[in-house]
């Protein structure tokens, strides 16, 4: 499946397992997304995001996206997108 990038990590929190995405394309629930880094190889859907502490079903470029994520990640990690 063809990816596209859209961000990278900045930031992970363990205790709730989530990492914050500086979003450079637009996001939203139900995508196909791949965090790929130096350590970390993931592909998850998102399932639900935050945008400023707030629920939010899409996010855009610039934003900082907050999500759960199924494995630890580290910043720099970049983050890619399935695209049809």
């Amino acid at each position: 499946m063809a990816e596209k990038e859209i961000g990278k990590i900045t930031h992970y929190f363990a205790h709730v397992s989530a990492g914050v995405i500086a979003l450079s394309d637009t996001l939203k629930t139900g995508d196909t997304i791949h965090i790929r880094g130096a350590h970390d190889d993931i592909t998850q859907v998102v399932d639900s995001m935050q945008v400023d502490h707030k629920p939010v079903t899409e996010a855009k470029p610039g934003d900082q996206v907050g999500i759960k994520v199924s494995a630890k990640v580290h910043p720099h990690d970049k983050v890619f997108k399935a695209v049809p």
